[in-house]
């Protein structure tokens, strides 16, 4: 509780608040609006339950980034767990990807018209299922950026260790950097100042997004979780922008290094080669993605079962992409709190327990 209570302390916050109306307050007078971007779903809830948006002064506008890996998953993907479940195969899940619309439902309705799909809490429970006597094919949806690909690797090494013939991934694994870049380049976007995300970044370090500051020169601060980590990340942006300067910061040095986890970084090159892959709402970027190495193409399900991943359809009306991009607030999309809510979500940003749209309906209506 000592832990937390110092990173709740409430003089602390009233402190950066102040700070943070001072910086704003020399942007105004240069009448200067700014908007900055936070990179991580983990912050974009953290963000909503402590009501930091309502912190800020009304030249400094946060919006959320695709920080979400569920919600960033094409409708595509989707559509191909579909198929690969209406064959027989078992699907093997984390939960949230169940609820996820596709372009024609979802895993929750295949599994109620009898499909085999099991929610996992580790991914090693899709190994140890595959692994039963009798066992049938079973794929692992296997969803994530940086921070979840390196236990991939080691669950992918010890699948190909233990000669398990019955298991494969479908991978949808994305990497954060360039799409930052590609936000960066979006003058619809017009990001100023990346918030950027604490537990990939403790996998690829803070250098990663040291070309993104130098060639767009936008400023990327990394902070943790807790308010006051947030407070003091947005406020190293804000002052960044008010000094004229764009560089990366690490306030969370207490878990972030430069450099980040060699050893995470080694066993996903082990695994894992670069790809072009396809996000919801920007589309595909090369090289952004993770595919499964060719000498292990047999737990590759795409190769495997010979089911392709192709462009999906969101549903009509739904505005998840936009709020991916930051363009806009969920309360923006027209479905938001009326057609789309988590008992009955239409987009995925509703239905991960990171979406920007379940946080905001949680939190900030």
């Amino acid at each position: 509780m000592k832990y937390l209570d110092g990173f709740r302390d409430p003089d602390a916050a009233r402190f950066l608040r102040r700070r943070i109306e001072a910086a704003a307050g020399r942007l105004a007078r240069a009448g200067r609006s700014v908007r900055l971007m936070e990179v991580c779903g983990t912050h974009t809830m953290a963000i909503a339950r402590h009501g930091i948006r309502d912190f800020l002064p009304d030249n400094v506008f946060l919006c959320s980034g695709p920080g979400c890996p569920v919600c960033v998953t094409d409708a595509g993907y989707i559509d191909a767990a579909l198929e690969l479940a209406r064959r027989g195969v078992t699907i093997a899940t984390f939960g949230d990807l169940v609820r996820v619309p596709g372009s024609t439902g979802t895993l929750a309705e295949a599994r109620a018209e009898g499909a085999r799909v099991v929610v996992c809490y580790s991914p090693a429970e899709a190994l140890a299922l595959a692994r039963e006597p009798g066992a049938p094919e079973v794929v692992f949806l296997a969803v994530g950026f940086e921070t979840t690909v390196a236990p991939l690797a080691a669950l992918l090494r010890s699948a190909v260790a233990a000669g398990a013939t019955r298991f494969s991934m479908l991978a949808a694994l994305k990497t954060v950097p360039r799409a930052l870049a590609v936000l960066a380049e979006d003058p619809e976007v017009g990001v100023n100042g990346f918030l950027c995300p604490a537990h990939v970044s403790a996998v690829i370090g803070a250098a990663a997004y040291e070309p993104l500051a130098e060639r767009y020169g936008i400023p990327c601060t990394i902070a943790g979780f807790e308010p006051l980590d947030i407070l003091l990340g947005l406020l190293d942006l804000i002052e960044q922008l008010a000094d004229g300067r764009a560089c990366v910061v690490n306030q969370y040095a207490r878990v972030v290094r430069r450099e980040g986890n060699r050893k995470a970084q080694a066993a996903i090159a082990e695994m894992f080669e670069p790809a072009d892959a396809a996000w919801r709402g920007l589309g595909v970027i090369p090289g952004s993605g993770l595919a499964i190495r060719e000498p292990f193409a047999a737990f590759d399900a795409e190769r495997r079962h010979g089911v392709a991943v192709r462009p999906g359809r969101p549903a009509p009306g739904c505005r998840c992409g936009d709020v991916l991009k930051g363009k806009i607030l969920p309360d923006a999309c027209p479905m938001f709190g009326g057609a789309c809510t988590p008992e009955h979500p239409v987009g995925p940003c509703m239905v991960s327990g990171e979406g920007s749209c379940a946080a905001h309906h949680k939190y900030a209506r």
